[in-house]
């Protein structure tokens, strides 16, 4: 009789090997590029090296080494591991101030295996993994030639030659004095040949060029500071609101749909959000309480204040001393303030007063001072709606991707040179756009296959008077 257990255990075994084969077969880098890009990247550095709004996920698999049903369970709800008491998953929700992790409860094994292949592709660099690494790079950063360096070097070998030459010459001009028999001719000494008049007019040439050249190219960048990131009073996050929840830009940015300016959004606009949502997710109760005294709305009775420009400092600061104290006391889970707490309901204060007073303006309430980022010289015109509705640009080719900017910086040169190169490479949007309807020539062109498009060059976009008053 045959055994039956030599027949099933192979089968069983076969059965187990071509599903693991069949299970590996749907992990793939490249299913998990588009889902990191889906569900992960709007908080997690694409480089898997630094921090972001959520830690470096490079060397995650190492981290959770042994445990990884227990990391696809953190994948998908993060709050029922901490729950659990996982000392890790706590340590990991402290570190980051006890912000949650987005819960992704659909996500299949295979689809967290593809993320976490992926990750480790992009991090160790391994095979495929560099050409995947370039592309989930928002923006690869090109190295700088240091043309000052270049420069320098340069200026010191010709002065140096110019030098040699110099004493050269000398030389050759005492030689034939001595033959004409002039047995008393000097030899040129350095200090003669320095300060000869052939030099020193040189020196002054070369100092009105670099002077003229310098005040030329500081007036040309003057208010244009690629990759200018100044410190706002207000810690405002572009990866929470534009990444993490996908708010339009033009929410709080609307006059860039229908006139010049894309306009600062007041705060009367971040309170159509944030009179529901009272306490910040990325740095605090204490940024948001700034919107709140800005405006003069108490969040701990849900109202605007009567009168609260003609309020005393001290009764203003009974009101927001006490909300953000509550907050502390529910954040750190205390039953009371202690000196420690006590200290940092102060400084939060403090800061907020910092913030939002001036020598100018020593009132709490009011317009909130925001920093200017992005600024053209006044002869230059530039029109937000003749981009945006017109033209329908994504305002990231101008603004680089600020989703993934937690501070806002100056992305792209905004020279003439920039926008001239734009405008030459850049289709115009034909089709459907009435704005565009009375060029009838290039459209009849289009129907008839003699032009496949039309840059914004071609119907005058490289025009002086087009962009200078």
């Amino acid at each position: 009789m045959v055994n039956k257990r030599l027949i099933i255990s192979p089968l069983l075994s076969l059965v187990f090997l071509l599903t693991a084969f069949v299970g590996s077969a749907e992990v793939s880098v490249e299913a998990g590029k588009q889902l990191f890009k889906a569900n992960c990247a709007q908080c997690h550095n694409r480089n898997m090296k630094d921090n972001l709004t959520g830690p470096a996920l490079g060397g995650v698999t190492e981290r959770w080494a042994g445990r990884e049903e227990l990391l696809y369970s953190w994948v998908r709800n993060s709050q029922a591991v901490i729950a659990s008491g996982d000392p890790y998953a706590v340590d990991i929700y402290n570190k980051w101030n006890k912000v949650l992790m987005t819960p992704f409860p659909n996500l299949a094994d295979d689809d967290i295996g593809s993320i976490l292949a992926y990750v480790e592709a992009v991090y160790t660099g391994t095979e495929g993994g560099a050409a995947v690494a370039a592309n989930a790079v928002a923006v690869v950063e090109q190295p700088k030639t240091n043309y000052t360096l270049i420069y320098s070097v340069l200026a010191l070998l010709l002065a140096l030659i110019a030098l040699i030459l110099a004493r050269i010459v000398g030389n050759l001009d005492h030689m034939h004095r001595v033959a004409a028999g002039e047995t008393d001719a000097p030899r040129p000494s350095i200090r003669q040949i320095l300060t000869s008049k052939s030099v020193i007019a040189f020196v002054i040439f070369a100092l009105v060029v670099l002077g003229g050249y310098t005040t030329v190219n500081n007036a040309i960048s003057f208010g244009r500071q690629q990759n200018y990131q100044p410190e706002q009073p207000i810690k405002f996050s572009h990866v929470t609101h534009a990444g993490v929840n996908k708010i339009d830009c033009q929410y709080c940015h609307d006059g860039a749909r229908r006139s010049k300016q894309s306009l600062i959004p007041a705060a009367n606009t971040c309170m159509n959000c944030h009179k529901a949502i009272k306490k910040g997710s990325t740095y605090g109760t204490a940024e948001l309480t700034k919107i709140f005294a800005s405006v003069g709305y108490n969040p701990t009775t849900d109202t605007y204040i009567e009168n609260y420009n003609n309020m005393a400092t001290e009764d203003i600061e009974a009101i927001y001393k006490k909300w953000i104290s509550d907050n502390y006391i529910a954040d750190k889970e205390l039953a009371s303030l202690d000196a420690k707490g006590e200290k940092a309901v102060k400084d939060q204060w403090n800061n907020l007063v910092q913030s939002l007073t001036s020598e100018k303006d020593p009132k709490i309430g009011g317009p909130i001072e925001w920093n200017r980022i992005h600024n053209l010289p006044d002869h230059v015109y530039f029109n937000h709606a003749q981009h945006v509705t017109v033209g329908k640009l994504d305002c990231q080719q101008c603004h680089g991707k600020v989703e993934e900017m937690a501070v806002v910086k100056q992305y792209a040169t905004l020279s003439m040179g920039w926008c001239i190169n734009c405008h030459r490479q850049t289709e115009v949007q034909f089709k459907d756009n009435e704005y565009y309807k009375s060029y009838e020539k290039y459209h009849q062109e289009l129907a008839s296959g003699k032009r496949d498009k039309v840059t914004v060059e071609d119907i005058g976009g490289t025009e002086c008077q087009k962009c200078h008053y």
